[in-house]
């Protein structure tokens, strides 16, 4: 049984970025970090990020953001080994990637420290290509997974963690959001006045073909025969663009495709309150923060039953979910989202930062937490097969 920590805990995190980075991950470890931060039962962490641009900005003042590590692949090895011999014992090592794994694993044994896994989407969702990380599933404490579709397709085929698999979920700071109207100067820039605009946001990456611009693409056509005003937006920058925009002409809307190119982050609200609809029917999406930050904008969004965006929207009570291989349904989706009425969701909160904070409260400090088990207990927990579920 556990008890309540005696001290406060200390934390070593081992991410690809977080303060000075970019994306979804990026975003995800530094609300990680900040909660952590902001808990009475914490009291310090350290985090070595693999990259980072400077300045990083204001960090919290339990954090040590250590920068040693970002001179390439030796110098974070050498980074890590510091921690590994000097300084602060850990409590628990928190690999934020599975390429981390053998870092984490060596510092947390080093120290004697409790090991958890992070894991975001479809790097996990297939056996790693290093034979020493899928060894090293097996010395895994805990998986944090922001779905449970992500811990799923990770336990079937990763040795099980010691105790199981927990969903830590994305989290939104709306405050940062909110319905507001259309930027004019967007509008002009890309020629909206007067039409529906349905959008996806994400990067046009070749290798990552899953955000569903493909699908909405194939479903413009049924889509603009329902309103001929209907445009797509899509939102972001990457090297697919020439092979988007040649299919788009494929299906004979290349008139109403409209690329927008990189989105400052300073500016995000402003395109996501472009759209009529946030529709993004896709195959990849570990979880889908896009689809909170569209919701958080007042806009009605459309998302998939095959990936993690389902949990985005709380299998449709906060949007609707369809399969990304049926374009009437996408058609159907749209239709019915447009007669939605444009505001926040009042569920959106179970996503907010104060829920994700109580979260992380409960799944290292809880009743039956996984990390004051390991402190107060002389042996370590047998290995189980672990069940991915909520912590509400």
């Amino acid at each position: 049984m556990s008890r309540p920590m005696s001290r406060p805990a200390t934390f070593l995190i081992l991410v690809t970025d977080a303060y000075g980075g970019f994306g979804g991950i990026s975003q995800y470890n530094r609300d990680l970090i900040d909660g952590l931060c902001s808990l009475d039962e914490v009291g310090r962490v350290d985090a070595l990020p693999r990259i980072a641009k400077e300045p990083v900005g204001e960090l919290p003042a339990k954090l040590h953001f250590d920068l040693s590590g970002i001179a390439g692949k030796p110098a974070y090895a050498l980074a890590v080994l510091r921690h590994a011999f000097s300084g602060p014992r850990p409590d628990l090592v928190l690999c934020g990637h599975l390429n981390l794994l053998p870092l984490a694993a060596l510092v947390a044994g080093l120290r004697r420290a409790k090991l958890a896994l992070q894991i975001h989407g479809i790097d996990a969702w297939t056996p790693h290509p290093g034979a020493l990380v899928r060894w090293l599933t097996g010395r895994i404490d805990v998986v944090l997974s922001v779905s449970a579709v992500t811990a799923d397709r990770y336990l079937k085929w990763a040795r099980p963690p010691r105790t199981g698999a927990r969903v830590l979920p994305n989290t939104i700071t709306l405050e940062r959001y909110g319905v507001a109207p259309k930027a004019p100067d967007l509008v002009e820039k890309f020629g909206l006045a007067g039409r529906t605009v349905l959008l996806t946001m994400g990067r046009l990456a070749g290798r990552e073909r899953y955000k569903g611009f493909d699908r909405v693409i194939e479903a413009m056509p049924l889509i603009a025969a329902h309103d001929p005003s209907a445009v797509y937006v899509v939102a972001g920058a990457g090297d697919d663009l020439e092979r988007l925009r040649d299919k788009a002409k494929q299906f004979g809307v290349g008139d109403r495709v409209i690329f927008t190119g990189f989105v400052p982050e300073e500016r995000k609200a402003d395109y996501f309150r472009l759209a009529d609809v946030y529709v993004m029917p896709s195959l990849g999406e570990g979880f889908g923060i896009v689809c909170l930050e569209a919701m958080a904008c007042g806009v009605p969004t459309v998302a998939s039953t095959r990936d993690g965006s389902f949990e985005a929207i709380r299998g449709g009570e906060l949007g609707i979910a369809v399969d990304p291989f049926d374009p009437t349904a996408i058609k159907d989706a749209v239709a019915e989202s447009l007669r939605r009425p444009r505001t926040v969701p009042s569920g959106l909160n179970y996503f907010a930062v104060p829920a994700f904070r109580a979260r992380l409260r409960e799944l290292f400090f809880g009743t039956d937490s996984i990390f004051c088990t390991r402190l107060h207990t002389k042996n370590s927990v047998p290995d189980q097969p672990g069940a991915a579920g909520g912590i509400d």
